[in-house]
Order: structure tokens, then sequence, then C-alpha cells
């Protein structure tokens, strides 16, 4: 053999093994998700939902779809690790460029990272999670034989109806927005076209449910960071609050199990029994805080505060500077690549610690938009509950954590939170390239988060300071006005 060929068939063996240690990779990956999603799943699902006591082709049924639904879980969590990924990817390359054993972390695994991210976003969500509900809720052709495959059959054809559906109508706006011979050419390519645009609507839709939900949830966390923790207080004698909360425990008890109303008094039982529970949970809350010892009392709350507050202050600090340069430069628009150049320059401008604090801001960012999403009136019925949350709500809740998760790197990168640009067809959505709608995007986030922190940071300064001072227990003044019509 030819030393020519024997170099080509050398290229070709290194190419091949090379393929198959990164579909090694990506399996063990994929797998490690999905383990971890079962577990998550299982902990909230409903266990009467798949036992077969009253039927067993409805558990298998339940089954199947929760195979799906822990699926599109496991895509989801894959979508929010793929940009932090990413990211200490290229810093570990940049800090160890000749070690032996990282030479597997290279640009063509992140690149086929990101496009089975894509793939596997756009198959859940137009497939998957339709099939899935669906399939739970068909019972099968009339007059055809009950089981499993009636019900799969009569899944198909309603999903082949809402897939016809939907093309039609993509199809039908298509045409009426482009009449030139490029549009009406491109109208019949469905994987070039359909899916990326039919992606591109959700993930425009998942951005902007992003950019409502964040600076709520925000606000929020700081909320809940503080029933979490122990609060301090100002000019407070706890043992004093204590001790008077467990007479007042005390009296209210003895007077229901009295059962005797005084002569003065109306007894209202049921009115002393929520009296009764309002001030047990104020008497644990104050033994909680009791117990807590002074580090845990005055120095975890603080510290927790400051750092939620320099989270979000610094992300803002990085969209106003972001805004900047969308101004002056084109470079900081968003943009797609199709070759992950990794391992020759930082992201980020100060080396390694800014890619760790991008990194902890894009997860810091997903956890406040999963807790603004649930605390907000339109979806906070489906939050999941302990053991108790049945199939058709885990579906929904897989297909909101999909959508949020699969426009965070759109996201992040839209915000200027990171330089690292979209890989695949992430880059190839269309609205990316409007300077308008990216500009617009950036002052709204801007400005929703700091009216939200600005106002929740004040309304906690002022309810410490009213509860401090002792300003909570002062009546308040009640206005009679004399009207011929009625009091106000």
């Amino acid at each position: 053999m030819a030393p020519v060929e024997q170099d080509a068939l050398a290229v070709r063996e290194q190419l091949f093994h090379e393929r198959v240690r990164e579909c090694i990779i990506c399996a063990l990956l994929f797998a490690s998700l999905y383990i971890l999603c079962h577990f998550i799943i299982t902990h909230f699902k409903k266990h009467t939902d798949f036992t077969a006591v009253h039927d067993d082709e409805d558990a298998a049924v339940n089954r199947i779809a929760l195979g799906l639904c822990t699926f599109t879980l496991a895509v989801a969590l894959g979508a929010v690790l793929l940009l932090p990924f990413s990211i200490i990817s290229n810093e570990v390359l940049l800090s160890f460029p000749q070690n032996y054993y990282i030479q597997w972390l290279n640009g063509s695994l992140i690149h086929g990272l990101w496009n089975l991210v894509f793939l596997f976003s756009n198959m859940s969500l137009v497939f998957l999670m339709p099939f899935a509900y669906f399939f739970t809720e068909s019972e099968g052709f009339a007059g055809s034989k009950k089981g499993i495959m009636a019900r799969v059959y009569e899944t198909s054809v309603v999903l082949l109806l809402l897939t016809l559906l939907v093309l039609g109508m993509v199809w039908v706006a298509s045409a009426i927005v482009g009449n030139d011979a490029a549009s009406r050419q491109s109208l019949y390519d469905l994987w070039e076209y359909y899916l990326p645009y039919l992606y591109s609507c959700i993930s425009l839709f998942g951005v902007l449910l992003l950019l409502l939900c964040t600076p709520f949830g925000l606000s929020t966390m700081f909320t809940v960071t503080g029933k979490l923790l122990v609060k301090p207080r100002l000019l407070e004698d706890l043992d004093e609050q204590l001790s008077c909360t467990r007479f007042e425990e005390a009296a209210v008890s003895h007077r229901i199990r009295s059962g005797k109303a005084s002569c003065w008094l109306n007894l209202d039982m049921e009115m002393l029994q929520e009296q009764f529970f309002a001030i047990r949970s104020k008497r644990r809350k104050l033994e909680l805080r009791h117990r807590a010892s002074p580090w845990q009392r005055n120095l975890g709350y603080p510290l927790a505060m400051l750092g939620l507050l320099a989270l979000t202050g610094i992300s803002v600090l990085i969209v106003c500077f972001h805004v900047l340069e969308l101004l002056l430069d084109d470079a900081a628009m968003p943009r797609g690549i199709q070759d992950a150049s990794l391992g020759q320059v930082s992201f980020s401008i100060f080396g390694s610690f800014g890619a760790a604090l991008q990194v902890v801001l894009i997860f810091y960012l997903m956890l406040s938009s999963v807790v603004g999403f649930y605390s907000s009136p339109l979806f906070t019925r489906l939050l999941p509950e302990r053991q108790d949350t049945p199939l058709t709500k885990i579906i929904g809740n897989c297909v909101s954590l999909l959508v949020l998760s699969s426009a965070l790197p759109v996201f992040s990168r839209t915000l200027g939170i990171t330089r690292f640009d979209l890989l695949g067809d992430f880059g190839r959505f269309n609205w990316l390239g409007n300077f308008y709608i990216v500009f617009l995007y950036n002052m709204g986030f801007a400005g929703l988060t700091t009216l939200c922190l600005v106002k929740r940071v004040s309304w906690a300064v002022q309810a410490e300071l009213i509860r401090a001072f002792g300003l909570h227990k002062l009546p308040l003044p009640v206005t009679r006005c004399r009207t011929r019509s009625k009091p106000c």
C-alpha cells in the first residue's frame, strides 16, 4: 500500500474513532439526564395513575406517556446545561491546551450537542408531547378492537390531522407574506423551512416568556429567601414575644377545651380554632428563630440577600452595557455560526473569572424565570405537587419547561450575558437579525428588572423599619365623611 493511501486510511480511521467517541459521550450524557429526570418525575407523579388495579391498559398507556415526558424533561435539562457546558469547555481547553486526557473535548462534540438538543427539542414539542397527550385521552375508534394499538392508531390519525392543519396555516401565511419565487419555492421544503420556522416562532414565544417571567421571578426570589431563612429583627426582644405568644396560645386552647361561652361573650368555636392555628403557626416561627444560632440569624439572611442583589445588579449592568454596544457596534448583535472554534480565545474580558460569572448568571436567570413562571397567576395551577400530580399536569410542566429552557441560549446571547455565539440551527432564527427587536428586548429587560427590584427592596426596607419601631401595632386612622348617600 502506498504511503498516500496509508495516510488517507489513517485519517479515515481517526475520524471514525472520533465519531464513535462523540456518540458514546452524547449517549452517556443523555442517559444520565434521563435517569435524573426519571427520579424527579417519580417524586411528583400520582401513583394511582400507574397501577393496574382498575385498568391494566390505562396503566400501560400512562407509563408510555410518562416515558415520553421523561425524555422531554431530559431534553429541557440538556438545553439548560448546553451553554454553560460550552463556556466551561472553552475555558478548560484554554487552560490545558496540550493535555491528552481532555482531547475528547473539542468543537465537533460541542457542535454535535447543540444539533442534538435542537433536534430533540423540535421532536418533543412538535410530535412527542402532543402524542403523549392525545395518547392518554384516546380510547380507540368506534367499532375497533380495544387495546393499546387501537389507541396508537387513533392518536396517530389525530396527530396527523393536527400536523396538516398547522402546516396548512403556515403555508397560507407564508404565501400571503412572501409572493416572490424564492418564497414559493421554500413552501415545498419541509425540513429546511417549516420546522425551523415553526421552532423560530416557538423560540420567540419562549424568549418573550422569559422576558416576562424573569423580572417577576427575581423579585419573588427575595420573598422566598425571606421565608426560607431566619431574618434578623431590629429593636426586638425575641424571648418576650415567645413567652407572650405561648401564653396567648394556652389561653385560646383553654377556651376551646372549655366549650362554654361566658355570659358577656358569644363564643364562636370556628373563629377560635382559626385564631388558635394562627397563634400556633406564629409560635413555631418564633421558636425556629429562637433556636437559630446568632451567626445564622444575623449573617445568613444578609449574605443571601446581598448575593441576590449582587447577581441582579450585575445582570442589569451587563444588559445596559450591551445596549450601548448595540448602538455603537453591529458585532454586538446575536448571530449564529456553523463552526465551533474552542480553546482559542476566552468569551469574557475577565478570563476564567468572567466565564464562571457568566455560567452563574445563566443558571440564576433560568432559576428566576422558573420561579416567576410558577408564581404568576396564569401558571400557578401548573405547580406540581409531591406524589399527587396527574399525568396531564406533568405533560404541561414538561412542555413549559422545554419552551423556557430551549430559549435560554438565545435569551442569554440576546441580552449579552455571554459572548458565545449560537451554534447550529439556534442561530437561524429570522428575528435575531432585527436590530429593533433586540434593542427593545434589552431595554425591556433592564427596565422591568430595575422596576421590580426597586419596588421589592423599597417595600422590604419600609416593612422592616415599621416593624422595628412598632408602628405596625398602631391603630389605623378611620376617616368618616357625612354624606346623605352612603358613608365612605
